[in-house]
């Protein structure tokens, strides 16, 4: 197994996704871009899937994707194996843990059209954690 991972993150800042560390999507190569795409998609639906219901907004959120590459260094050719899907949220108050972590679980199971796209490249794995600042 090679160690060419890409990997993207973006937070949740004034109600919109942004890359973090204050990066652009011009900064990332074409793969990068589509492992950005899947993360800014991801936090989108999980906020509809919020207001939609009328659940309180998380007080923050970061969402990481990871691509594992099938090429020891990125080339044209190289194809992503894996991915993983990693998402960090801080809610407001112990109450709001649930209905937040019901989005994300059906974000990431079936409401993500960008994480369904991953899934016919290769295997999607995810990690949750959901916490309250209470």
């Amino acid at each position: 197994m090679n160690n060419n991972l890409q990997k993207v993150t973006v937070k949740l800042a004034d109600g919109k996704f942004c890359l973090a560390g204050g990066a652009s999507a011009d900064d990332l190569n074409p793969k990068a871009l589509m492992l950005c795409a899947t993360a800014k998609c991801a936090g989108l639906t999980i906020m509809a899937l919020l207001e939609k219901r009328g659940n309180p907004k998380p007080k923050s959120m970061e969402i990481t994707v990871e691509g594992q590459l099938n090429t020891p260094t990125l080339r044209g050719d190289s194809v992503y194996e894996s991915f993983e899907v990693i998402y960090n949220v801080e809610c407001h108050r112990l109450e709001d843990q649930e209905p937040i972590s019901q989005a994300v679980e059906r974000a990431q199971e079936r409401t993500c059209g960008m994480v369904a796209m991953l899934r016919k490249i290769a295997p999607v794995s995810h990690v949750i954690e959901v916490v309250s600042t209470e």
